[in-house]
């Protein structure tokens, strides 16, 4: 794979001094740890809008769904502002070729969720309010994984995150070429374990496509799959998705392993059913056989090392 990896990230998360009141929210696993992966984009919608640095606060005010952006004291309307500027900023990052964005949290302009809006009145009135630079960037792209600081914290949603990060480019790259029906039924049996792991339901739709692939314009059969797979990763693998995959993988050693490899595997596996080892524990003991008994269909199936293992995304219980 390339290793040039692009995702958008809002500009003080790198430490960059353009808050509202000349500091920033620097991230250190950003900085410290995606950057070792990711080639970061960063965008600051307030300062690249205009409103300068130091300024003076901005907030959402009104209809949760289309809210106004106020300056907060003087009541200052910058929502055309930062409107207009935010839908040629999108258009700019078209060319950019991003696999994920990281918003700044509770931020009026970059706020993925729960972002405070304010009454009329100026009284604190919902949290259901979206960043205007935000809202545009999910609108242009729905199917680019996003997430905001805080929220990578948990190591569930993290992990989510990353993992379709990597999907992405990986199927960028089978895009990019000259869409070969063959390359997308390559891409799918590579990926099927790891499509299970998140969505039956799609797995079931995505392989009815795949098998209707000489049927299906090219264009509208590319198109579909993205969407279907970017859907199907959005959704969590929980630890009963995962058993499901553990034991359709042990299938594939029937033959092979001694009574006693057999019995390991299982009790690897109900332990990481009850919680009491994680993930990489069972998924270390299958490449472990995939590579002594030289299992060619698991070998490549991505769902055995989705992404690096130095980011440890699998080492939770």
């Amino acid at each position: 794979m390339d290793q040039t990896i692009k995702i958008g990230v809002s500009s003080c998360l790198l430490g960059k001094e353009v808050r509202y009141n000349g500091g920033h929210s620097h991230d250190r696993y950003i900085t410290g740890t995606l950057d070792q992966y990711f080639t970061f984009v960063d965008v600051c919608p307030e300062v690249e809008a205009g409103f300068g640095t130091p300024r003076e606060t901005l907030r959402l005010v009104g209809d949760p769904e289309s809210p106004r952006l106020l300056t907060s004291k003087t009541r200052k309307d910058c929502t055309d502002t930062m409107l207009n500027w935010a839908q040629k900023r999108v258009e700019e990052l078209a060319g950019e070729n991003l696999c994920g964005f990281i918003f700044k949290s509770k931020s009026p302009s970059s706020g993925m969720e729960r972002v405070k809006v304010y009454t009329e009145k100026g009284f604190p009135g919902s949290n259901k309010g979206i960043g205007l630079f935000a809202r545009a960037f999910m609108a242009r792209f729905p199917l680019i994984p996003v997430e905001e600081e805080g929220r990578l914290h948990d190591a569930a949603l993290r992990e989510n995150f990353i993992e379709r990060i990597f999907a992405l480019k990986r199927w960028r790259q089978v895009a990019e070429e000259k869409k070969r029906r063959g390359a997308i039924v390559a891409f799918h049996t590579e990926h099927k374990l790891q499509i299970m792991s998140h969505s039956q339901q799609h797995y079931r739709d995505m392989g009815r496509l795949i098998a209707r692939v000489k049927e299906t314009p090219q264009e509208s059969l590319y198109e579909q799959y993205e969407a279907m797979l970017m859907q199907a990763l959005s959704l969590r693998a929980t630890v009963k998705k995962n058993v499901n995959v553990l034991q359709h993988m042990a299938g594939y050693f029937k033959q092979q392993l001694s009574k006693d490899e057999k019995q390991e595997l299982q009790e690897i596996i109900e332990q990481y059913h009850q919680n009491y080892t994680p993930l990489i524990v069972p998924i270390t003991l299958v490449n472990h056989y995939v590579r002594k008994y030289g299992q060619k269909y698991l070998k490549k199936q991505y769902y055995l090392n989705p992404h690096p293992i130095e980011l440890k995304l699998r080492n939770r219980a």
